[in-house]
């Protein structure tokens, strides 16, 4: 996947190559692409009608190589590749957001959760830019980004985030942990409690599923213009940046943004290592989360009142909407719902899950 971000502040260019299987040579399939295509080979030979954001490739064989080059263009309704200039300092600051299929907004590719692959990130970008993905990415000399390939991930849950973020670092066992935001918020920004809550997180989760952090690095972005409260992206999780708080705010707030923290946390285990079918599988990737953020930050940070708050700003909004309403609602707004929204969280009331079960679903390493 080559991504070029050095044109203009409307377009991208992109070009990628897939390599997959069919399991009957000869069949028909599609692959989905918003954008404009220039160029696009299916095993050697140029594909013909590529216009539309399905192309349509024809005669399969049992083990397929597909390149296509175009251009994309950047978004400004919450989804795909967001672009922004903060009228601060005109700095320019972009991140993705690819649930639910909205990745083929982005780059080609087979947008549905249950054909997972592996994802091989370069990225050109001005010189003072930098750029975050799912695995650690180095910068050569050029201004060109290079990503290690990533495990087998869904294609709503791959990243890439871009600009002149500043940013804080730290270790933890092991485990490196990074803090993005906007250069004209980093005054505001308190890194020291996310850090201690993000390590309280990975040793609560890694003791209740019984399975180490799966993802090497552990990065969270904080990105203006972000559509949802949070996404749970591998290994570089994006939160809106009105978690950073520009004046002081009760404990309530902070707690929100502990338990926001920890439920995207919760998905490095439930929903990205193991992931949904489909997309009607997301009330319950969503509602598990929900419940382990919740668990964590009782068990395992200085919030002693998590449960309070579960009750009266989760349980109550669940029970009082029809159990029908959950999973439609869930379609149209995956992954965490701004603090803006209400209810903020609603869609619990399908059923119940408890620690015993938190455990054993950890232990049997699967989960849909």
């Amino acid at each position: 996947m080559r991504l070029d971000f050095t044109g203009d502040d409307l377009t991208f260019g992109v070009e990628t190559t897939v390599a997959f299987g069919c399991r009957a040579p000869g069949a028909s399939t599609f692959i989905e692409f918003e954008g404009s295509l220039t160029s696009g080979s299916l095993n050697g030979r140029a594909l013909s009608g590529i216009a539309g954001a399905r192309l349509q490739l024809d005669h399969l064989e049992a083990k397929n190589s597909l390149t296509i080059a175009g251009t994309g263009s950047y978004s400004h309704d919450g989804a795909a590749i967001s672009h922004f200039q903060d009228p601060i300092d005109g700095r320019i600051y972009l991140h993705s957001q690819f649930g639910e299929h909205s990745a083929y907004r982005g780059f080609p590719c087979f947008d549905q959760p249950d054909l997972k692959a592996t994802f091989s990130f370069t990225v050109k970008a001005p010189r003072d830019w930098v750029v975050v993905s799912n695995t650690p990415g180095v910068r050569g000399a050029d201004g060109v980004w290079t990503f290690p390939k990533t495990s087998v991930l869904s294609t709503y849950i791959t990243a890439v985030v871009a600009g002149e973020y500043r940013s804080v670092h730290q270790d933890h066992r092991g485990i490196p942990l990074g803090l993005f935001c906007r250069q004209s918020l980093f005054e505001y920004f308190d890194p020291d409690e996310v850090f201690e809550i993000t390590r309280q997180g990975i040793d609560f989760f890694e003791r209740r599923f019984g399975h180490r952090y799966p993802f090497g690095k552990y990065d969270q972005v904080y990105a203006p213009e972000f559509s949802y409260g949070a996404m749970e992206n591998v290994a570089c999780v994006v939160h809106n940046e009105r978690m950073i708080f520009r004046s002081k705010v009760t404990d309530a707030e902070r707690m929100y943004r502990a338990e926001t923290t920890l439920h995207e946390m919760a998905h490095m285990w439930f929903g990205d290592l193991v992931s949904p079918r489909w997309w009607d599988d997301m009330w319950l990737n969503e509602s598990f989360a929900e419940y382990m953020g919740y668990l964590g930050i009782a068990e395992a940070s200085r919030f002693d009142t998590a449960w309070t708050d579960f009750a009266v700003a989760t349980k109550a909004a669940a029970r009082a909407r029809p159990a029908a309403d959950h999973a439609s609602d869930c379609r149209r707004h995956p992954g965490r719902r701004s603090p803006s929204a209400q209810p903020r969280r609603h869609h619990l009331q399908q059923g119940r899950v408890g620690p015993t079960a938190a455990r054993g679903l950890g232990r049997r390493g699967r989960f849909f």
